[in-house]
């Protein structure tokens, strides 16, 4: 009997196929205080984290788990500890960032109809993981692939979606239960929206602005030398 074939064509999208992933890219956002109520179905919260779980992984490892957190009461426990992070936080910038730092509207936790941990089970391929052998952060970049998967996936599906990274690991994972050998590696806030900045929030409020590409392309090493 002959072999039935386990590679597939890989012929390039159609340009409507093509257009929509690049839309996907580009009108992406950090969304982080213009959630609606509406609530989150399940459907989409499933295919949503099936585009997660589809992200490339060093080995095929896949060292996520997903956490879905809808009760207020834990969203809260949440909320005040980045709260006090983020106290802390403003006062690390200079004293002339400080007032503009602090009116960054930053009420996703609460706000958003849904949150999400993403984690990192560092031993889930075992001691010695194919990919991992000489750089042993591979896992969590491959979480992050994960992470960027749900996003763009999110924006396809009108969904608009918020990275909380200011909290202390030791303060996040007593709330949700999270056993200490595991990394978090985002907590995310995700709900409808009906309207996303054009430009990204932190460039249309004038925190910084996007890096001209040109100036970060070398060519056949690293410009200037070592």
């Amino acid at each position: 009997m002959p072999k039935t074939s386990m590679l597939a064509q890989a012929q390039p999208f159609a340009d409507a196929e093509r257009d929509a992933v690049y839309k996907a890219i580009f009108t992406r956002r950090d969304v982080r205080d213009q959630f609606l109520p509406d609530p989150f179905p399940d459907d989409v919260l499933r295919r949503l984290l099936q585009a997660a779980h589809h992200a490339p992984s060093v080995g095929f490892m896949q060292p996520w788990n997903f956490i879905i957190i809808r009760n207020q009461a834990v969203r809260d426990r949440v909320a005040d500890a980045f709260g006090q992070a983020n106290a802390e936080a403003a006062q690390m910038f200079p004293q002339e960032r400080q007032s503009k730092y602090k009116s960054l509207k930053l009420e996703g936790i609460r706000k958003a109809p849904l949150n999400l941990c993403v984690t990192c089970d560092r031993d889930r391929g075992g001691n010695v993981v194919l990919g991992r052998t000489h750089n042993s952060s591979m896992d969590l970049y491959s979480t992050v692939c994960a992470v960027q998967n749900l996003w763009l996936a999110a924006r396809a599906e009108g969904i608009g979606m918020g990275w909380v990274s200011i909290f202390r690991d030791a303060d996040l994972k007593p709330i949700l239960g999270i056993p200490d050998r595991i990394e978090i590696v985002a907590y995310l806030c995700l709900g409808y929206v009906d309207q996303l900045y054009e430009q990204p929030e932190l460039e249309v409020k004038g925190w910084n602005k996007r890096l001209c590409l040109d100036e970060l392309i070398f060519e056949e090493g690293w410009q200037g030398g070592l």
